[in-house]
């Protein structure tokens, strides 16, 4: 009798870790599924810029942030009225030569003779906050400038809505770029990206950072 009644026991013992374990699997992949939805859709609403410097060396970063401020004149000339991220990437793509010519113009006036390499396509981004909007890490369609070797430190912001267009010093988002992010994102994925979220929302954002991070958010085909 007692054999009988320690084998049941340990029967259930053994149900109870296969249904953890399960249930653990099953969660695993509900949060997978949700922090891929939701990066995809972050991502498919923003056009971002990517500049890169020739090198970490003091001289090359300041280059670099000229050659940003040349490009953010330009771009606010030809983009500022975009109404939608694919007009912003057909405006930028039809202008990638005169996109080059700025850099490069930029880099001469400077006592510099580094190459340019521009290229228009879908490229990996660490987290970044933009005032008191954060975008989480994944791939992003962007500008990306390539200084010189391009070993250098980067700079991004987003083209797209027009957040490249933030005081930078003083960090704020105008209300009109939020506006547009929140017409192209549901309620919850704009309460993601904002600072101002509750745990709940912040704990999701971390979510998609684990899963970005550990390269289990893949790029768009």
């Amino acid at each position: 009798m007692k054999k009988i009644l320690n084998s049941m026991k340990n029967s259930k013992l053994g149900i109870i870790i296969i249904l953890s374990l399960l249930l653990f699997l099953y969660t695993i992949v509900c949060a997978f599924s949700y922090a891929q939805a939701v990066s995809s859709n972050i991502s498919d609403s923003v056009f971002r810029l990517h500049v890169i410097a020739n090198s970490d060396s003091d001289e090359d970063q300041n280059l670099k942030y000229k050659v940003r401020d040349a490009l953010l004149n330009y771009m606010n000339n030809i983009c500022s009225n975009c109404s939608s991220k694919e007009e912003a990437i057909q405006i930028v793509s039809e202008h990638q030569d005169n996109f080059k010519q700025v850099a490069l113009e930029t880099i001469i006036a400077n006592g510099y003779n580094y190459n340019v390499t521009i290229k228009v396509g879908n490229f990996e981004f660490p987290t970044k906050q933009y005032g008191d909007i954060s975008l989480p890490a994944g791939f992003y369609d962007a500008l990306r400038v390539e200084i010189g070797q391009a070993e250098g430190r980067n700079w991004w912001c987003v083209m797209f809505p027009s957040l490249c267009f933030v005081d930078i010093s003083s960090g704020i988002v105008p209300d009109e770029s939020k506006e547009e992010l929140q017409d192209a994102l549901s309620k919850e994925e704009y309460s993601l990206i904002s600072n101002n979220s509750d745990n709940e929302i912040k704990f999701k954002f971390k979510l998609i950072e684990f899963f970005a991070n550990n390269g289990l958010l893949t790029a768009k085909k």
